[in-house]
Parts: structure tokens; C-alpha cells; sequence
């Protein structure tokens, strides 16, 4: 019989690496988790603007919607833990949590250190062993079963191996798509990857002098030359030099990286997604009467932003300094389609340097979701972002990553 070094080797110690050994070691497994970089979590530290939107306030149902189509890989891992069990379990390590009206879930401290350093004393009471700065080089079959793990400095055996090493996504953080070699040398299929939850670059060059304005509530459409929309999301949009952040544009951008021609898209923007045209027009139809002598800017920016009111006006052939009085029909609906429907061609996003989440990754299809083993190498195990799955923003894809892993674990 095979002695083996390790009973499992987990490669990649972010979100799902930490979770699976946690749980692998909590169980009497000998376990080492092997990172290349020189902290583990690192894009844990990143996230939410340095504060951790550890997961979002809603049930597994929730979670699955975020993904689309893929979300129903998830429901076994949910279900070994979900939302409520990843609040449970930080809370029970010390990090008190809060939700924020988006439904997003962070530390109260506001501090994605303490959910790292939480982490961190749970895997050290686990009995797991954390090894840095050592990427490894091949994994391999062992002739007697198993795995030969080589790294930089040696080479290990285990009876079982989870891939954890994420995606392509904030390459500084080390994720520099490791992964798909590995599920690719076992025979795995790709699914092409490409970045998601990544700012818009647009091409009218008027948006970059808006910089700096961000916009609560917008819903935007991704639009093909021919077709129906590619995406839909609402949220709350800022402008930037480059063209559109913040949660709508990031939740649309995959529709956009995956296109063969980014540049041939168009994102229509709502401004005001609570009015109809009808009573938007209205509006102005009212106020163009009661206050003729104000400016149309000034009215306008009752609804919108003032240095944006001021840009619609341009667009729509008007001095900025126009009275509201004598406004014709064809210049009410003008400004209406600006602001209900106004039409930014696109060139693409600012790529995986940006991109919070990959797309794309080892194939759902050669997974079995109720274990996270690979169908094609027994003893091979995937979890988090190194697998096709990205959700929302919003904490979602950190959940799929503390269950995936999770759940990998319960069978290491």
C-alpha cells in the first residue's frame, strides 16, 4: 500500500483553497496548501475596495441566479454551506458582519484584513500546513495511485490534489491562470476565458469629461448591431476618464469581453429607470410652461445630474443655456430618448488587469458538482474561480468560491 506524504495537496491558497483545507483538516486529513505568492488571500485583501464583500444577503436561490445558466452547478456546494453558514462561520471566528442596502456583506470593521487573519487562526487550529512562495511546477499521476506534486523545491505525493490556483483576473495578485495547464494536462476542456466585472471603455469622448459623477440608480442594455440585448443589469454607474465602473457597467462588461467585436456594440443607458417616457415628457412638457424663464439645464438637473443635464442638452443640438420656455415636441422627445435611451458605442473593457472575476475556466460538464471531482482524473478536484463560473458582483462569486471549496473539502 501507498504511503503517501499528504492525504490531499490543495494548490492555491485564496478564498477556496483556505476554505477546502480548513474543512479537509478539521476532518483528521493531512493536509498542505501550497501558494506561490508570499501571503496567502491576497485578493482577498483586495476585494470591496480593500473591505471584503464577504458574500450577499440572500438565500442559495439567490447565489444560483447570479451565475445564470452555470448557477446550477452550485446547488450541492450551497448546500454543504450558503450564505447564512459563511455569516455563521465568520461570525463565530470574530468578524461581526453588516448589510449594506445593496445586500452586500462586510466586516463591520470595514477591513477584509480581519476576514483574511479569521481565516488564517481557523487554518492554523486545523491542523493544516501552509506553505508560500512555492508554485508548483507538474502535477502528475503517481503509477500506484495518487499524485506527484513537484514544486520549485520538491517533489510530494497525495492521495488526492485540488486545483484553487482562480483565474486570469488582477494578475498582480498572482492569479495568472496556472490552473487550466493542469485540468488540461488530465484531459479537461477550457471554456475560453475572458474577463468579467471589468469597466467599459466607450468612444464618445464627451464621457470622460464626467468624469468623477456617479449616478445611483441606471439600468443599461448591451445591444448587438442586429438582435435583442445581450445583457441587462441596473445598479449605479460612474463615470470615468475611460468611460463607465461601478455594479451595472461590471455586471454587463462579460457580455461585452466575449463578443468577437466589442467595438460594434452599443450600451443604451436609462437614467431614469423609475419614469416612463410618457411621464418624463410630461414633466417637461409642465415645467417648459410654469418656468419658462428658468434655464432647461436647471430643470433638468431636478432629474439628473447638473454637468450631465448640460452634456444632454449638447447632444441633443440645444445651447446649455436654453430657456425651458416655448420647448417643442420634437425637442421634449429628443431630450427624453437622451435620457431613457441614450446610445454609447462601445470600444470594450480594460481586460483581466481590471477584471474582478474571470469568465470562462475548466468545463461545468467534466465536473461533478456534488464533489467537486474531476469525471476525468479520480482524486482530481476543482474548485472556485478556476471553474467556469462567474456571478454578479456583489459577493456572489466569493460565496461560490467559500462553498466550492467547502464542499472539495468535505471530500479530500
Amino acid at each position: 500500500m501507498t504511503v503517501f506524504d499528504y492525504d490531499a495537496i490543495i494548490v492555491g491558497a485564496g478564498a477556496a483553497g483556505l476554505m477546502a483545507a480548513i474543512h479537509a483538516a478539521e476532518r483528521g486529513r493531512k493536509v498542505l496548501l501550497l501558494e506561490k505568492g508570499k501571503k496567502p488571500g491576497v485578493k482577498i485583501l483586495m476585494s470591496g475596495g480593500t473591505r471584503c464583500n464577504i458574500t450577499h444577503d440572500c438565500d442559495a436561490r439567490g447565489i444560483v441566479e447570479a451565475f445564470g445558466t452555470n448557477g446550477k452547478f452550485l446547488h450541492s456546494a450551497l448546500a454543504a454551506i450558503g450564505p447564512r453558514e459563511i455569516v455563521t462561520l465568520f461570525n463565530n471566528e470574530g468578524v461581526a458582519t453588516k448589510v449594506e442596502d445593496t445586500g452586500k456583506v462586510f466586516p463591520v470593521s470595514d477591513r477584509a484584513v480581519d476576514v483574511l487573519e479569521a481565516l488564517m487562526k481557523r487554518l492554523a487550529r486545523s491542523g493544516a500546513t501552509l506553505a508560500l512562495t512555492e508554485p508548483v511546477k507538474d502535477i502528475d499521476p503517481h503509477p500506484e495511485g495518487g499524485f506527484r506534486v513537484s514544486t520549485v523545491t520538491r517533489v510530494l505525493t497525495a492521495e488526492r490534489v485540488l486545483v484553487t490556483t482562480g483565474g486570469k483576473s488582477y494578475p498582480g495578485c498572482g492569479t495568472t491562470g496556472d490552473g487550466y495547464a493542469i485540468a488540461m494536462k488530465f484531459g479537461h476542456t477550457i471554456v475560453p476565458t475572458r474577463p468579467a466585472l471589468v469597466p467599459l471603455t466607450v468612444q464618445p469622448a464627451w464621457v470622460g469629461e464626467l468624469r468623477g459623477i456617479t449616478i445611483p440608480d441606471v439600468n443599461l442594455k448591451v445591444i448587438p448591431e442586429q438582435g435583442k440585448a445581450l445583457s441587462q443589469r441596473r445598479g449605479s454607474v460612474l463615470f470615468a476618464h475611460f468611460g463607465l465602473t461601478g455594479p451595472a457597467p461590471l455586471d454587463v462588461s462579460r457580455a461585452v469581453s466575449g463578443h468577437a467585436k466589442p467595438s460594434s456594440l452599443i450600451l443604451e443607458a436609462d437614467f431614469l429607470p423609475l419614469e416612463t417616457e410618457q411621464a418624463f415628457d410630461e414633466f417637461l412638457r409642465a415645467e417648459s410652461l410654469a418656468s419658462g424663464k428658468k434655464q432647461l439645464a436647471v430643470i433638468l438637473a431636478e432629474k439628473l445630474p447638473r454637468r450631465l443635464a448640460d452634456q444632454l442638452l449638447v447632444l441633443c443640438g440645444m445651447a446649455v443655456d436654453r430657456k425651458a420656455a416655448a420647448l417643442a415636441k420634437p425637442d421634449r422627445l429628443a431630450l427624453v430618448a437622451a435620457a431613457k435611451r441614450l446610445r454609447l458605442p462601445l470600444r470594450g473593457t480594460l481586460g483581466f488587469e481590471k477584471a474582478e472575476v474571470t469568465a470562462g475556466g475548466v468545463s461545468l460538464d467534466e465536473v461533478d458538482s456534488r464533489t467537486m471531482q474531476s469525471k476525468r482524473a479520480p482524486g482530481l478536484y476543482f474548485a472556485g474561480e478556476v471553474l467556469d463560473l462567474d456571478g454578479w458582483i456583489g459577493g456572489y462569486n466569493f460565496q461560490s468560491a467559500w462553498s466550492t471549496g467547502w464542499l472539495a473539502g468535505k471530500q479530500l
